[in-house]
């Protein structure tokens, strides 16, 4: 059994995280402000195993708390993700990435821990080439709307790599691409919760810009394998590894496929294109088969299934 902290537990992909793990028999702390995580989200989580502390990762306090002695690993997935809220807090976005990195950094370093930074495939910025690698650089904007999120992720992995060069903390990076599941709130403002939902309340489907930019959308258990992989092996110290599925779709034929998986009379409707938005998001991800083992196995219209399905439930329908 280990002892392991989770940062931004009570999120989406913080919660299914450490009930993964406590399933496994582990002893999980779980760290969150709430600032965007939801208490209902951790709720149901076993308590002899799991111990909430509602603290901000960014507080002096934190390396202070006992509680977090003798730890064994560390997931740092704390962060305002959705553009819609990390956009009304960007100040709030930069720190957690930042200065709450620090902070688990340093308590990695004190326990010689091992921690996983969740940082995003947002540091490629609008890509020049695709797929991306780990070792593309990006084309970023440090000027707009959504660099409060990018640069700051971006900024947290230069700390991982000085943490993991000048002190030796087992540091690893991983670079995720959309993750879905009904574990997404409905309000969330990211593209399938978006889709979903609009389409079993009858609502126009939103789709911005002219529908024919790309994403590539992994299944939440399959990401949450991804980290666990990533964590339990050695080969991934001091690395930075993409974790996404690296079959690419439109946002339009997503609409399209949510429209007729919940037999929607929504209309597809189209609005302007955000600032920055990306035009192109596609992992390689051979550096994850090649270290972990690891690809992901859920086709996009077996995630989407079990998504409406739980959705509906949600909503009532």
């Amino acid at each position: 059994m280990k002892k392991i902290v989770v940062t931004g537990v009570a999120g989406f992909l913080g919660s299914h995280l450490a009930k993964d793990l406590i399933d496994q028999g582990h002893e999980v702390i779980g760290i969150d402000n709430l600032s965007s995580g939801k208490i209902k989200n951790i709720m149901e989580l076993n308590k002899k195993k799991f111990t909430f502390i509602n603290i901000d990762v960014c507080s002096d306090e934190l390396l202070l708390n006992p509680q977090f002695n003798n730890i064994d690993e560390i997931y740092h997935l704390a962060s305002l993700a959705s553009p819609k809220y990390y956009q009304a807090l960007p100040l709030e976005t930069i720190n957690v990435n930042t200065l709450g990195t620090i902070n688990m950094l340093e308590l990695a370093k004190q326990n010689r821990a091992k921690i996983l930074f969740a940082s995003t495939s947002e540091v490629y910025g609008d890509p020049e080439v695709s797929p991306q690698s780990e070792t593309y650089k990006g084309n970023v904007n440090t000027w707009g709307p959504r660099a409060c999120y990018d640069e700051s992720k971006r900024l947290g992995e230069v700390y991982c790599y000085l943490y993991y060069s000048l002190f030796q903390v087992k540091v690893r990076v991983v670079r995720i691409f959309n993750t879905y599941s009904a574990g997404l709130a409905n309000d969330d403002g990211r593209v399938i919760s978006n889709f979903v939902t609009q389409a079993l309340t009858g609502k126009d489907i939103t789709v911005y810009g002219s529908g024919e930019q790309t994403r590539s959308f992994c299944y939440v258990t399959d990401t949450i394998n991804g980290f666990k992989k990533m964590m339990e092996n050695e080969n991934a110290t001091g690395e930075i590894i993409n974790i996404g599925n690296p079959t690419e779709y439109t946002i339009i034929e997503i609409a399209h496929l949510v429209k007729k998986l919940t037999n929607s009379n929504s209309k597809i409707v189209f609005l302007p294109l955000p600032e920055d938005d990306p035009q192109q998001r596609k992992p390689n991800i051979q550096k994850a088969k090649r270290l972990l083992n690891w690809e992901p196995t859920v086709p996009i219209e077996e995630g989407l299934k079990l998504t409406i399905e739980m959705y509906k439930e949600k909503l009532g329908k």
